[in-house]
């Protein structure tokens, strides 16, 4: 028997044991994260209004209610929890699948003014990610600043235009929908430094943005007019060319009175965010122009950007992982086809899938066919793995050093409790229990 431990339960940690089970029938697996809940950014990073892909969280239950697969929840690896080195004791091989923890910084004056914030602590707020300790994001705001244009950036500006009616038929948290209900804010600006054809967002997100009720969309033509690729679609591809022409639906000026204005901005680059009585005020942006390479130079014109809230979406880096090796440059661990690289060579018994593999690229489903070449790996190695005597079941292990994970009947005891706030709350459906206290009472069957 094979046993393997998967550190995260993400899409790529359930895609990485559910290709275990499938392809070794002597494999068991438990999937261990520092949550006390499963499906990682499923849960915690999927907009709360896009339930078709929050759906994806049937599959993956699917995975972890498997005879051989076994949720640990509430088990931390690395320093202030159980040590990595540990970890490998205790299984014939460890899959780490943790995906980018951290967010990218601009690197510009005023970057950390009040009302400065990542996209990725607005996510965690609207997501109810208990290490969120993060609130006010739209209090006494009038304009906000979206920095990025991929699909998180797309996600943030929808929600912060969403009506609440909407949202609470959601799984949002009360909180955050009681402070989006009073939010002031009128005017959202989704800025890019290059042009319309190179935007990092999908059509179908992009098109969500005209749906929204009560929301007039914009786009300034004369950016359209910069970009090289728009002259001539036909030469773009698929994806760019339809979004060139969801662009140009809404290449005008504001034209109606709505109670919010989206405003999609291209060609510029912020410089510095500019306070106002100690708090963000405005961003500054620099003009740029293509540089006819694919990139954009600064053309020293400047344009500054009324806004009380600047969200930055521009990129995920993974974080070093203890005992592992790390290219700093990547953010990434090195590896060869999954196989952890140490000194120039490979470790059998230590792997590694998803965003902390190849850097945080694709979509969700790009994470099946790379857990399938990380486990392809795993269990060419399998004649050595098991060449080590195991003590006993992890689990004893764990519960005898003093922790305590929360099993599958702890995160169906937080669904219940999640099913009974939302409909003590009047919501018609699931809200999300804030903060660590509350999903841990309802482990243990305490919450009121």
């Amino acid at each position: 028997m094979l046993r393997v431990a998967v550190v995260g339960s993400g899409p790529s940690g359930v895609y990485t044991a559910q290709s275990l089970v499938q392809l070794e029938p002597g494999v068991v697996v438990d999937v261990l994260d520092r949550l006390p809940c499963p499906y990682g950014l499923v849960r915690y990073g999927v907009a709360p209004d896009h339930e078709k892909i929050k759906s994806l969280q049937n599959n993956l239950r699917a995975v972890l209610e498997h005879g051989r697969v076994r949720f640990l929840g509430g088990v931390l690896v690395g320093p202030g929890g159980l040590p990595a080195a540990r970890l490998r004791e205790l299984y014939d091989a460890v899959v780490y699948c943790v995906g980018a923890a951290t967010d990218r910084h601009l690197g510009i004056p005023g970057e950390e003014l009040p009302g400065s914030w990542s996209a990725t602590e607005f996510v965690s707020w609207y997501s109810a990610h208990p290490d969120s300790t993060a609130d006010g994001f739209v209090l006494g705001a009038r304009a906000a600043v979206v920095i990025g244009v991929g699909n998180v950036a797309v996600d943030v500006t929808r929600i912060l235009a969403r009506g609440t009616a909407e949202l609470s038929r959601t799984d949002i948290p009360q909180a955050a929908l009681t402070a989006l209900a009073a939010s002031g804010v009128t005017d959202i600006h989704m800025v890019g430094r290059r042009g319309p054809s190179q935007a990092r967002f999908t059509t179908k997100e992009l098109r969500e943005l005209g749906g929204l009720p009560d929301t007039e969309v914009t786009v300034d033509p004369a950016e359209l007019a910069l970009d090289p690729g728009c002259l001539d679609l036909s030469a773009l591809p698929a994806g760019q060319r339809r979004n060139v022409e969801a662009l140009r639906t809404w290449a005008h000026p504001p034209t109606r009175d709505t109670a919010r204005r989206i405003h999609l901005r291209f060609f510029l680059r912020p410089v510095e965010l500019l306070a106002d009585t100690g708090h963000v005020g405005a961003v500054r942006f620099e003009r740029t122009a293509p540089d006819g390479q694919g990139g954009v130079v600064g053309t020293g014109q400047f344009e500054e950007i009324e806004a009380q809230l600047v969200l930055r979406s521009v990129g995920y880096r993974g974080v070093p992982l203890d005992g592992l090796p790390f290219d700093a440059a990547q953010g990434t661990v090195p590896h060869r086809a999954g196989r952890v690289v140490r000194e120039g060579r490979t470790v059998p018994g230590e792997y590694v899938a998803g965003w902390i593999k190849r850097g945080p690229t694709g979509v969700i489903g790009t994470n099946r066919p790379d857990a399938k070449e990380t486990v392809t790996s795993l269990l060419a190695d399998a004649s050595t793995l098991v060449a080590k005597e195991l003590s006993e079941d992890p689990l004893a292990v764990l519960r005898a050093e003093g922790i305590e994970p929360v099993e599958w009947v702890g995160w169906e005891a937080i669904e219940r409790a999640e099913a009974e706030l939302g409909a003590s709350l009047g919501r018609g459906g699931v809200v999300k229990l804030p903060g660590w206290d509350a999903l841990l009472a309802a482990v243990r069957g305490t919450h009121t």
